[in-house]
């Protein structure tokens, strides 16, 4: 919700500023089969994150894993604090990761792609700590000099790694 300079209440599903409030939250309703993805879920952004891992050096494998610990597969994710699309980009980092629309598959990826090879630099390649970062942020890894110990992060990681170990098979 976002009341403008008019007094017109605005109401929208999708916010496109950070002046926006959240006013109802719903809960996501995800396809499942059995407990598991549907495989076209899987597949149908194989092309663009095969594009953002040759472009950035990041594994496939590991990109397809982050996805789907981060969204699901769900284009049109957006977290309780603000981080949007398939890698839920936060807005502060759009601009960053060269990111104009969130939840254009394409810019998505590719941004979340560069902040994970960012990530693996800052922390000299140690995925565990690049993970903990994708998730928590940096000043925190930096702070531990490890996975803080945060049960959320620290889920996260393990998440992480194992569907990344899953998708390398």
């Amino acid at each position: 919700m976002f009341i403008d300079s008019t007094g017109v209440v605005n109401f929208t599903n999708i916010p496109t500023s950070s002046d926006y409030k959240l006013y109802i939250r719903e809960k996501p309703v995800r396809k499942k089969y059995h407990g598991k993805f549907h495989a076209e879920d899987r597949l149908k952004f194989d092309p663009l994150i095969k594009k953002a891992s040759q472009k950035f050096g990041v594994d496939f494998s590991l990109l397809k894993a982050v996805i789907q610990v981060e969204s699901d597969f769900n284009p049109l994710a957006v977290s309780s604090k603000g981080a949007k699309g398939l890698m839920q980009i936060m807005p502060q980092n759009f601009k960053k990761f060269y990111v104009s629309d969130p939840f254009n598959p394409s810019q998505n990826i590719m941004g979340g792609a560069l902040h994970l090879k960012e990530l693996m630099q800052h922390y000299n390649g140690k995925l565990s700590l690049a993970l903990a970062a994708y998730d928590a942020g940096t000043s925190i890894v930096d702070r531990y000099r490890a996975i803080p110990p945060f049960r959320e992060t620290e889920n996260y990681v393990k998440k992480v790694m194992k569907l990344y170990s899953i998708y390398k098979e």
